[in-house]
């Protein structure tokens, strides 16, 4: 077990042995961090006494001359297998996303990944589930380092945590469980969002599960601004079981994506299902 006061993070983590224990110490860290070792367990502090905050942001020109892109802004990367991550916070604070762009706060790639009792903040894709859709593993060869765009499996689970955004901010092609935990949507100035955005592939038959999760809202959210999922690839899927939901979600719940038709295509489940839902949506 590591813990020790900590004056570089990404050195303390890189320091750790693999399928170790990482006990953080209270402190905001503004860095941004990237946690390569497999099987590390990282403990916070505490919920408000560990944070670690940058503001990377889609629209912002990158050392190499280009911009970030949605998949460079994380302040968080993890790209290992079997790492476990609690009692801490992590945030993106650029802000103001219909000027900035996509803000990620957590990106994942890794298998057997596990959250709990933690915090993710951003507005616009805060929390990324890896792996990228084909096409995007393609389109950003050369432009993404091969760690953040690994063509495998990923499975993850997020348990009692909190996570806020205001567009598609719970978005990628992870089997991912959320279990009991808060799915907050703040203010926008666009008036609109999206919590979820799955791009998963008709080959896969588990997606995002959220399960006993409570959707909720910041003040200053209107009624029937929020839809819960909108598919950002075909055949994305998504299941919502014994949840409850704020009156900012729209009655429809379910957006097709613009002028697309993966109306057609979504895998949409709730249960119960809602009155008022699309056509599309399918009961669990």
């Amino acid at each position: 077990m590591i813990d020790s006061t900590v004056e570089n993070l990404q050195e303390f983590i890189d320091s750790a042995e693999p399928y170790s224990e990482v006990v953080l110490p209270e402190g905001v860290f503004r860095i941004k961090l990237k946690i390569s070792t497999p099987g590390l367990s990282i403990r916070g502090a505490g919920i408000d006494k560990t944070v670690i905050i940058w503001d990377d942001y889609a629209n912002k020109t990158a050392p190499d001359g280009k911009e970030f892109n949605t998949f460079r802004t994380w302040t968080v990367s993890v790209v290992s297998d079997h790492v476990s991550m609690e009692n801490l916070t992590i945030v993106n604070d650029a802000g103001h996303p219909e000027i900035k762009g996509q803000e990620v706060a957590l990106t994942v790639y890794g298998d057997d990944f596990h959250m709990k009792n933690c915090r993710l903040v951003s507005t616009q894709d805060t929390v990324f589930l890896g792996p990228l859709p084909d096409d995007l593993i393609e389109r950003y060869d050369g432009f993404l380092t091969d760690d953040l765009r690994q063509d495998k499996y990923c499975r993850q689970y997020f348990e009692n945590c909190l996570i806020e955004g205001t567009v598609d901010f719970i978005f990628g092609c992870g089997e991912t469980l959320f279990e009991n935990c808060e799915i907050r949507s703040v203010y926008d100035t666009r008036n609109i969002g999206y919590a979820a955005a799955p791009a998963h592939p008709l080959s896969q038959t588990e997606g995002f599960r959220f399960y006993k999760c409570r959707f909720t809202r910041e003040e200053g959210v209107g009624d029937s601004t929020i839809y819960l999922a909108r598919p950002w690839r075909d055949y994305g899927l998504c299941v919502f079981e014994d949840c409850t939901y704020e009156s900012h979600i729209r009655a429809e719940g379910f957006d097709k994506w613009n002028d697309t038709h993966r109306d057609q295509t979504a895998r949409f489940y709730e249960k119960p299902l809602a009155a008022g839902r699309v056509g599309w949506a399918k009961k669990y």
